[in-house]
């Protein structure tokens, strides 16, 4: 056998193994996280890192991170909803605030990388924690991943997560206009969701997938607020004789990310399965980035495995295209920028990405 075969071989027997431990598990991230951050959480988009220079930033124009943690009350639902906010200091005018939606048993901790590197590049990123589906399911439990699969099988979180996001919506608005440090700088015309897995999917039904129950009746959770959106490994439904309907009603512009080896654990989502959202949605602009070699968990910030598992050698070069194509998505679908929309259709993303992943894109059906 071949060296090349005998390390995907190798790839593949720990695999499992490594979802196991690590899928959503938000105890490995946080004993680990702060030795990831430390190797890539301050790595900036260097003028020297892209091909154009539509991203490039000016030297001292990257703004200095400041971070609020909350805990809001839904009084409607009596649902107390942690949250983390990364946002630039110093900026004056209104700017672009984005949500993120961690995926089973994560936390607002989670996804620094992506919060703090949106941020000092002039965003604001809100973390939501999402009660019922966060780190508390499975912590100090003695069957962590049945406890996870339990809440991931449970329909009712995914309802709670994505009036989550609505309320987190309405609460910006009003933070909008209070008295703080982010009053009068969100503009809330500039509104982009994203999300990881379980996050993924609540990103999706907010931006328009509709749930059919039994008997046909329909279920939508679509907000207008929400202009564009970047899901990350969306897991699938699992009745999927009705795909074109399930995601007619998204309208918006969407970034989906996912790796040849990204499969799941929890549910029945197959790393090929990851497409369909985008094959399915006609309505509106559509991005596929398939990393190479990439599995569940390079979105999540995880530390780098590769010394001792096989798994996460490539983790710091695909957060590093995670973190350029989202910023570029960003300020062609909620600024406007038209020559960073230029890059991502006419060849600058694909040729950025290069052997690293493969890239589709496609316009509105006509």
């Amino acid at each position: 056998m071949k060296k090349g075969e005998e390390r995907m071989v190798r790839k593949k027997i720990h695999q499992k193994n490594i979802f196991l431990l690590t899928f959503f598990s938000a105890a490995f991230f946080s004993l680990t996280v702060a030795c990831f951050l430390g190797l890539t959480g301050s790595v900036h988009l260097s003028a020297a890192s892209l091909t154009d220079a539509i991203l490039q930033v000016e030297p001292g124009a990257r703004f200095e991170v400041k971070v609020l943690r909350e805990v809001w009350l839904d009084a409607t639902r009596q649902r107390q909803l942690p949250v983390k906010i990364y946002y630039p200091a110093g900026k004056k005018e209104p700017t672009a605030v984005i949500i993120f939606s961690h995926g089973l048993g994560g936390s607002r901790e989670g996804y620094e990388y992506l919060g703090r590197f949106w941020a000092e590049n002039g965003l604001i990123s809100v973390h939501l924690q999402h009660p019922g589906s966060d780190e508390e399911v499975w912590k100090g439990k003695k069957q962590p991943l049945a406890e996870m699969k339990k809440a991931a099988a449970n329909g009712m979180n995914a309802v709670e997560r994505a009036k989550d996001v609505s309320f987190c919506l309405d609460r910006l608005e009003a933070l909008n206009r209070e008295e703080g440090p982010l009053k009068g700088l969100i503009d809330m015309e500039k509104v982009g969701l994203a999300g990881h897995s379980f996050g993924a999917h609540t990103t999706l039904l907010l931006a328009g997938q509709l749930i059919i129950l039994p008997h046909g009746r329909e279920l939508s959770f679509a907000d207008k607020r929400i202009k564009a959106a970047i899901p990350m490994s969306a897991p699938v439904p699992a009745n999927r004789k009705n795909l074109d309907r399930i995601y007619s009603q998204i309208k918006i512009p969407c970034l989906h990310m996912t790796g040849t080896l990204d499969d799941s654990p929890i549910g029945e989502t197959r790393a090929g399965d990851r497409r369909i959202p985008y094959d399915h949605i006609n309505g509106s602009d559509q991005y596929l980035v398939i990393f190479n070699g990439g599995d569940h968990m390079i979105f999540s910030g995880r530390p780098r495995l590769a010394q001792t598992t096989g798994a996460g050698q490539k983790d710091r070069e695909f957060q590093e295209m995670i973190k350029e194509l989202s910023l570029a998505f960003w300020r062609a679908y909620l600024s406007g920028d038209r020559e960073a929309e230029k890059w991502l259709k006419e060849g600058g993303a694909e040729k950025r990405l290069g052997q690293l992943a493969t890239y589709e894109l496609k316009g509105p059906a006509k």
